[in-house]
């Protein structure tokens, strides 16, 4: 579980690929301090630590995650958010995050505010129902208020704090971006469809 605030980026140094299977060599500040079998977010996926060699550590990922999220257009170089799972006695800054990407959605829009930016991303219709107007929403493991709420599409508001700490500054109109909608709407919806 965690809360999407990210803790720190990472960059991809090295890709293995072995049939459907990916696996990623990551150099970040928090590397060396990972164990082998714990559970870290990487851009919203969490992924189980495989390895550790001095700043970088190895995750894998299988074909349900390629399905499910953007891995297979991550490349040597690219800066992904990382953040370690939600520890009880901590406070939950942002919502709560289970690392489960819904869907990859796409930037159709990115606006620089004065003192602030805006992106805008489609995600395919059927999730219409699990997102509602200044509800929580999941971006590349990033907890962030939606707004402007469509069938199709969303905007949120980044902070400068936010647009300097994670990598949604290389973010750009047409790239994609992994999506966990809220998890209470989930269930909620579940429930609802029961009846």
């Amino acid at each position: 579980m965690f809360t999407g605030i990210i803790e720190t980026t990472g960059i991809i140094k090295n890709i293995a690929v072995s049939g459907t299977n990916r696996s990623f060599w990551i150099e970040s500040p928090i590397s060396r301090e990972l164990k082998v079998d714990q559970s870290v977010n990487h851009n919203g996926i969490c992924l189980t630590v495989e390895e550790m060699n001095h700043n970088s550590h190895k995750v894998t990922t299988i074909e349900e995650t390629a399905l499910k999220t953007d891995v297979s257009e991550w490349k040597i170089g690219d800066e992904i958010n990382l953040e370690r799972s939600l520890k009880l006695e901590s406070r939950l800054d942002g919502h709560v995050v289970q690392g489960h990407v819904d869907t990859v959605g796409r930037c159709i829009d990115l606006r620089e505010k004065t003192g602030s930016w805006e992106y805008q991303f489609r995600f395919p219709k059927k999730f219409s129902e699990l997102i509602i107007e200044k509800g929580s929403i999941c971006v590349n493991g990033i907890s962030l208020t939606a707004f402007d709420v469509k069938k199709k599409s969303f905007r949120v508001a980044i902070i400068p704090y936010t647009y300097e700490h994670t990598n949604i500054k290389t973010v750009q109109k047409g790239d994609p971006a992994n999506i966990e909608f809220d998890l209470i709407g989930k269930y909620i919806l579940g429930k609802i469809r029961a009846k």
